[in-house]
C-alpha cells in the first residue's frame, strides 16, 4: 500500500493507568504477556502495507524508544522509509504552533518526503486487529476527505463513557463527533485523509492560533468537508483507565477473546526476548493463565498473566493477576487481583488482595 503513510499520534493520550505510566507514556504499557500496547497499531499498520511511519510523542518516550529500537521486529529498519520516532525536539524561534499542531508542523519533511498521498492517523489506546486496506479502498471509493473508523458498541462501559462518538446520518456521514455517554457510535481514533488537505488544515489551525487537528481543523470545520465513517466489527478493547486494562487483560484468558485478536488475523508483532521456555517445577500448579516464556514456576499460579522472566517460587499463590517482567514472587507469598510492574520483588509470606473493579496495583523497581 504505497499511497498510505501511518503516524500514530501519542501526544494527545493522557497517562490515565496510574503507576504504570509513572515512568512510561501509555503506548509503552506491557499487555498481553509479551506485547506493548503500541504493538498492535503498528502491528496493523505493517500487515497493512504501511512502509512509511511516524510515531509522534511528547513525553515519558524513552521505554518506548527502546522497545522500538530502528523498527526490525516489525520490518521497518529500511533504507528508504520505515519507522520514525519524532520526539519534540524543535528550534523554530518562528514558530508559535501549538498542541499536536507542533508535531504535524515541526515534522512537515516527514510528509513532504512520504511517497504516500494519504495519511492514516491512529492513537494507541485502541487495541484491536484490524484491516486498514479495506479503509482505504472505501475512503478512494467513497472519494470522502476523511474517513473516521467506529465501532457501534452494543453495551456501552465505564471506559467508553469519556471517548468520542460519532453522529451519523443514513448514509454514514459524519455529522458531528462528540463525547455524548448515551452515543453507542465509538470513534476509535483512526481516520484517512489526504496528505495536502491534512496540511492545509495544520496550517488554516496554526493561523488561527488552534491546538488540536481533529477538533479544530476537522471537527469544527464538517459544514464544508466531506467526512464519512467505516464500521469495524472485530475484536476491540479500549484501555483509557487502569480498569478497563485489568478487565480486558484478564478477557484474554477466554480463548475465544484471544483467538479474536490473535489468531483470525495477521499475527502482532513485538521486540524479540530469545528466552528460554518457561520450567514448571514438580510442585508447581498452573491453570487458566497466559505465561510468557522465560518464567519459573515452582508455587500456584491461577487465572493470571505473567510476562517474560517471572519467578513463582515453592509455596507461593497468584490468583487472578497481571505479573510483569521479571518480577520475584518469593515463598509463601499470596497475591489475588494485584497488577505488579516491572522489577518488582514481594518478599516472604506476604499478602497482597484487592478487588476485580480495583486491583492492587505497584510501580515498578519496588521491594516490598
Amino acid at each position: 500500500m504505497e499511497k498510505l503513510i501511518g503516524v500514530i499520534q501519542l501526544d494527545g493520550e493522557l497517562d490515565l493507568l496510574k503507576e504504570l505510566t509513572y515512568f512510561r507514556c501509555g503506548a509503552a504499557v506491557p499487555f498481553g504477556s509479551r506485547y506493548r500496547m503500541i504493538d498492535f497499531v503498528l502491528s496493523n499498520m505493517v500487515n497493512s502495507q504501511i512502509q512509511d511511519i511516524a510515531v509522534f510523542t511528547r513525553q515519558k518516550y524513552r521505554s518506548l524508544m527502546d522497545h522500538l529500537g530502528t523498527g526490525k521486529p516489525w520490518d521497518l529498519d529500511r533504507k528508504r522509509g520505515g519507522l520514525f520516532i519524532l520526539p519534540p525536539d524543535w528550534n523554530d524561534p518562528t514558530d508559535f504552533s501549538r498542541g499536536d499542531l507542533q508535531h504535524f508542523h515541526n515534522n512537515r519533511d516527514f510528509f513532504n518526503r512520504g511517497l504516500g498521498e494519504y495519511v492514516l492517523i491512529t492513537g494507541s489506546h485502541h487495541i484491536c486487529n484490524i484491516d486498514y486496506r479495506k479503509v482505504f479502498q472505501q475512503h478512494l471509493n467513497t472519494g470522502a476527505d476523511v474517513t473516521a473508523i467506529y465501532q457501534p458498541v452494543t453495551h456501552l462501559q465505564s471506559e467508553h463513557l469519556t471517548e468520542k462518538k460519532l453522529e451519523l446520518d443514513e448514509l454514514g456521514n459524519v455529522l458531528n463527533i462528540t463525547t455524548d455517554a448515551n452515543n453507542s457510535n465509538l470513534f476509535m481514533d483512526m481516520y484517512i485523509i489526504k496528505k495536502s488537505l491534512l496540511l492545509e488544515l495544520v496550517d488554516f489551525c496554526i493561523a488561527r492560533k488552534k491546538e488540536n487537528l481533529l477538533l479544530d481543523g476537522i471537527i469544527a470545520n464538517l459544514n464544508r468537508l466531506t467526512v464519512h465513517s467505516y464500521e469495524y466489527n472485530g475484536y476491540l478493547s479500549v484501555i483509557n483507565l487502569i480498569e478497563s486494562y485489568y478487565k480486558h487483560s484478564m478477557s484474554l484468558l477466554d480463548i475465544d477473546v484471544y483467538a479474536q485478536l490473535f489468531l483470525n488475523r495477521k499475527p502482532i508483532y513485538t521486540k524479540p526476548k530469545d528466552e528460554p521456555p518457561t520450567k514448571y517445577a514438580k510442585s508447581a500448579i498452573a491453570k487458566g493463565s497466559l505465561i510468557a516464556n522465560g518464567c519459573v514456576i515452582e508455587g500456584t499460579v491461577e487465572n493470571s498473566i505473567l510476562f517474560r522472566g517471572v519467578h513463582i517460587h515453592k509455596d507461593a499463590v497468584v490468583r487472578n493477576s497481571i505479573i510483569m517482567q521479571r518480577c520475584e514472587i518469593q515463598a509463601g507469598t499470596l497475591l489475588q487481583n494485584v497488577v505488579l510492574d516491572k522489577d518488582i520483588i514481594i518478599s516472604p509470606d506476604r499478602t497482597f488482595i484487592g478487588a476485580p473493579e480495583n486491583p492492587y496495583i505497584v510501580a515498578k523497581r519496588k521491594v516490598l
